[in-house]
Order: structure tokens, then sequence, then C-alpha cells
């Protein structure tokens, strides 16, 4: 009987920190059982070795900021029967994605001693914006956890069992007392898409929005609970963008708040 063929599993970098891959690569024990399972065919964090495509699953980290990024997504879906982006650069632009608000030629200037010879693009964006996508995996870093859940799902044909609420929702489980209402603490806790096991929150801090926005946050009415609890105009425009400031509710609310 011929041997059943293991499936290919590709993971590519673009403009990021690497930091959603080394999540990938924390996963050690569960790492090696997954290579057993598939075929590790592109993982340049983790070995020089290449296998040609197509690839049966692709995990894209990062943004697309220059002209050769936004060719070689192209071309990393044509060789992907599924696409998955893992983190804050691949799903909504990351901290490089402040430069949307901005000339990027002024940052150029002061950065780069002879800008001239930088190829780049006005925006980051996300992968979304050039290709289509099967699935958005957020976080910043991802969350380990989450990320074998999808990677079981999609090699085998299932939709990944992520949960969609709050980390208002990981506060309760773990016991902790709201900071909001008990401190006066500002949190975007309830509009901040779980992940991270609210570890802000678990040591008195208010959440700083690394997972993005939640299924149906309602921005607005956080904005005004931090405005009296103190915070400015400038404060709230600062909170909403970080890692996750080109995601449609954030940049909504930040937007707002920077026309005043």
């Amino acid at each position: 009987m011929a041997a059943t063929r293991r499936k290919k599993l590709a993971v590519w970098k673009f403009a990021s920190c690497d930091g959603c891959q080394l999540s990938l690569l924390d996963c050690e024990d569960e790492l090696l059982a997954l290579a057993g399972e598939v075929e590790i065919a592109h993982f340049l964090e983790a070995s020089s070795g290449v296998v040609r495509g197509p690839y049966d699953l692709s995990l894209v980290e990062g943004s697309v900021t220059t002209p050769e990024d936004a060719e070689r997504i192209q071309e990393v879906r044509r060789s992907s029967r599924r696409l998955v982006t893992i983190g804050a650069c691949a799903t909504a632009g990351g901290i490089q994605a402040l430069r949307n608000f901005s000339d990027v030629q002024d940052f150029m200037s002061v950065v780069y001693a002879t800008p001239e010879y930088v190829s780049t693009l006005a925006t980051s964006t996300p992968i979304s914006a050039h290709v289509p996508v099967d699935y958005e995996l957020h976080g910043c870093p991802i969350n380990k956890h989450q990320l074998l859940e999808v990677l079981s799902a999609y090699l085998n044909e299932r939709r990944p069992a992520i949960p969609s609420y709050s980390v208002c929702v990981e506060c309760k489980r773990r016991g902790n007392v709201c900071v909001m209402v008990a401190h006066g603490t500002p949190c975007l806790g309830p509009v901040t898409h779980a992940g991270c096991g609210a570890i802000c929150p678990s040591y008195h801090r208010g959440c700083y929005g690394c997972f993005g926005p939640m299924e149906s946050p309602n921005t607005p009415s956080l904005a005004g609970w931090l405005q009296r609890l103190g915070a400015s105009d400038r404060d709230l425009l600062r909170s909403f963008r970080t890692y996750h400031a080109t995601a449609e509710p954030f940049r909504e609310q930040s937007d707002a708040h920077a026309e005043r």
C-alpha cells in the first residue's frame, strides 16, 4: 500500500520582528509532534532547508512595506492551498503601520543617512489587503496554544476553534478584580480579543490591546469611560494607535480623537 503523503507546511516572514515565528518554535515538544505529522517545507527561522511548493498550508508573519513584498506575497498565495496570517503585523499592519498616519519620507530622512537608497512603500498594510486570506490569528505575539489549534484545524480540514470574546472573560476566569472598576486604571480589555490570558490586568495593569479588536468592540463607549477616568484626547489617540492602529474599530476611534 502506498504511503500517505505528509502535508507541506511553509512559514513566511515579511516586515516583522519574528516574534510570532518564535512562538511556533516555543512550542518545543508539540513542535516535534507536528514535525512528525507534516513536512516543514519552508521555515527559514528554523532551517535553511527548503522544499519547493505547492504547500498545503502557509503561515505568514509580517506586513507588506516594500514593492518587493507586494510581489512576493502574490507568489506565496499562488503556491499555497491555505494561507493563514499570524500576528499584529500580518493582520493589521503592526507597529510599523504608524507610518500610515504621517509622511514616511520624513521618517526616512531622520533615520537613514542616505534615504535615496531605501525602497519602501508609503504605507504598511496587512496581508489581506493584497491577497485572499483563509484565517487571521491575532496577537503581538500570538498565543502558541491558539497557533497549535489553527495548525491542527487546517491540517485536518476544519475551522479553528478560537474564542472571539474579550480579555474581560479571561480576567473573570482568573478571578481578577477589574482594574478599571476597582482602581480607575485605563484598560482596553473590554474591546480587545482574548488570547494573552489577561497578563497585564493580572499584574494590576490596564490591557494595552496587544491582540487587537474583539469580535464586536464598542470602542466609542469605552473611550467615554476612559475620558471619565481622566484620559485626554491625546491619551486616547495613543491608546488606540499601537499594535493594531489600522484595525478598523481602533483606527476609527483614534481618528475621532485626532481631529479634536
